[in-house]
């Protein structure tokens, strides 16, 4: 039986920040990932002098890369900073490895890539999925990380509140009906399986739209023991429950709590400036 074509998956642009790379290395993890990992910085400073000045760690939101903060890498650069950002796991230029995806591997292997590249501290800075990690980096390894800014992070899967331009258990449905239909042996004659997104690529981002949908299940008040600088960043028109953000950021002690007026959820793309500047302030403080 042929099957019938569904709603093709879509790829994403991948680009790279304008600053100079120092470093750009596959970093492999012990269950055979292989992480796409870059570190940016002026182009008079080398890269040892990178990775010994606290550099900061930039961690990307789910199905994204590093290239989601392309223009906060270069306004940090531009500060100064050395900036430490890789492609998550499954994601962007990065393998997907064997271990089952989960937001505490995803910190796990963000302190693999620090120690593949010597730093013993870094500042972190994440979006998304990746302030989920900052978060869950500054509470359980707190001699690693010496600010967070966590920008657009949730601790429980009902934290994300949907809407029809966020349909994240349809968008997990299409890539898994994406991937069932590239994986049949009698595709229609028509039909050139050369020029279409891989299987691969659509069962792995359903798999991770899927980890929002199940995941993450921080409690509260485990956050209080970040003892850090931390900001919680929040677009005034975020997907993120309001009531979720006010939870994290009344956790921490001293956390600051800062909405950027008239943008959504995706604030690298859409406020640089505000993130690189909360970035620029903790690093500040943490002095």
């Amino acid at each position: 039986m042929v099957p019938q074509i569904p709603v093709p998956y879509r790829t994403t642009t991948y680009a790279f920040p304008a600053a100079p790379m120092h470093y750009a290395q596959r970093i492999v993890m012990p269950d055979g990932a292989d992480l796409a990992t870059f570190v940016y910085g002026p182009q008079d400073a080398s890269l040892a002098e990178l990775l010994a000045n606290s550099p900061v760690l930039a961690l990307h939101g789910n199905g994204g890369s590093h290239a989601t903060f392309a223009a906060v890498i270069d306004r940090l650069c531009a500060a100064g900073k050395g900036v430490i950002a890789f492609d998550g796991r499954a994601q962007g230029q990065s393998g997907r490895g064997t271990l089952p995806l989960t937001y505490e591997l995803f910190a796990a292997d963000a302190l693999c890539v620090l120690d593949a590249l010597g730093v013993s501290q870094t500042h972190v800075v994440g979006h998304s999925d990746g302030g989920i990690e900052a978060l869950i980096l500054a509470r359980d390894h707190a001699d690693r990380v010496l600010s967070i800014v966590a920008g657009g992070a949730n601790i429980t899967p009902e934290g994300v509140v949907e809407d029809p331009s966020w349909d994240t258990s349809g968008s997990a449905a299409t890539n898994q009906a994406w991937a069932a239909f590239m994986d049949e042996p009698d595709l229609p004659a028509q039909v050139d399986p050369a020029l279409l997104p891989q299987a691969q690529e659509a069962r792995l981002s359903g798999e991770l739209l899927q980890l929002m949908l199940d995941e993450p299940h921080i409690q509260a008040t485990s956050l209080a023991t970040i003892s850090c600088p931390a900001c919680v960043l929040v677009g005034e028109h975020d997907c993120i429950a309001w009531e979720e953000t006010e939870a994290i950021a009344s956790a921490i002690p001293g956390a600051r709590l800062v909405v950027v007026p008239g943008v959504g959820h995706s604030l690298p793309r859409m406020a640089p400036d505000s993130v690189a500047c909360q970035v620029l302030i903790n690093i500040v403080l943490s002095n």
